[in-house]
């Protein structure tokens, strides 16, 4: 038999429950509509808490492919102001974008140009993955608060603290890049992934960076690259190769196995965080820890000794 007070409490729960669901948001809006992790975390820095922010790409996701949802549609239409990062990241999603009737701002279409990378293949192309040279970056926030300060002016002053106190951040975050990398013996400074996301971080930081896929993961590697790329990691022992976050591990496995069938017997370094970041409320859910993950499962990578064989 239910006693009166298992009743009392059974109404209660039942109460929170209709309460829970009563007050759930029917959809995702904000003032500032943002498509990668990345750039709604540099946006959340420098405008909270004055505008909310809303990335449209989670963790996992894959910009290349990115298809919008009629939600992701409605979403963009309500916010007050768009940021995304342009240079054909966003691919098939660009199109809605550049036709939206608000202010929108392209971010790799507004830094310097020189400093952009253009894809000698593929004339009129260019490496959308600015993110990964941090001084390159902070030049995005920069501008960033260019664009938040002219929609808002009334709170210009604040959003200008607020980019100072995060550049200094990124400085910090550059020299500790720089200072892991030299622990990578010379030779060994090479960086393997699925696709070739990493070329401003190869630059910047003194790593020579090669992808199994091109800038793109919208089209596959073939077996011809599988094998071109084994004959380089086994010819020069390199310890180790990653697969990436929004990217099929298989690729990367294919790849392992290709060499080992050589005799050199190359390791999953670990995972890196490419076009997205890692889970929201992670320490890889933010720039800096992405940034700082990634160095690190890197140079553990990359900086043992060759033992292997």
């Amino acid at each position: 038999m239910i006693t009166q007070q298992l009743r009392n409490a059974l109404f209660v729960v039942s109460l929170l429950l209709l309460s829970a669901c009563g007050t759930a948001p029917t959809t995702n809006t904000a003032d500032i509509i943002t498509t990668t992790g990345m750039i709604a975390d540099a946006v959340q820095h420098i405008v909270s808490p004055n505008m909310s922010v809303l990335g449209l790409m989670g963790s996992g996701v894959d910009p290349h492919t990115y298809k919008a949802t009629a939600g992701d549609v409605k979403r963009l239409r309500n916010a007050k102001l768009v940021i995304y990062n342009g240079l054909h990241l966003e691919a098939k999603l660009g199109d809605i974008l550049k036709e939206l009737d608000k202010p929108t701002i392209a971010l790799g279409e507004n830094v310097p140009q020189d400093l952009i990378h253009h894809l000698e293949d593929y004339p009129g192309q260019h490496d959308p993955h600015i993110w990964f040279d941090v001084p390159l970056w902070m030049q995005v926030v920069q501008e960033i608060n260019k664009t938040v300060s002219a929609f808002d002016p009334a709170h210009a002053a604040e959003y200008e603290a607020n980019t100072t106190a995060y550049l200094k951040e990124l400085a910090e975050l550059d020299r500790y890049v720089r200072q892991r990398i030299q622990e990578i013996p010379t030779a060994s400074r090479v960086l393997i992934t699925a696709h070739d996301a990493f070329g401003y971080f190869g630059q910047a930081y003194g790593v020579e960076v090669l992808g199994l896929q091109g800038i793109s993961t919208a089209a596959e590697a073939g077996t011809q690259d599988v094998q071109n790329l084994a004959n380089i990691i086994a010819s020069r022992k390199i310890p180790a190769i990653f697969v990436e976050s929004s990217v099929p591990r298989r690729h990367i496995q294919a790849v392992q196995q290709a060499v080992q069938a050589r005799g050199w017997d190359v390791q999953i370094g670990g995972e890196l965080f490419s076009d997205a970041m890692g889970a929201p409320g992670t320490f890889e859910g933010t720039y800096i820890g992405m940034v700082k993950h990634n160095v690190d499962t890197i140079v553990n990578a990359l900086s043992k000794q060759d033992s292997h064989q």
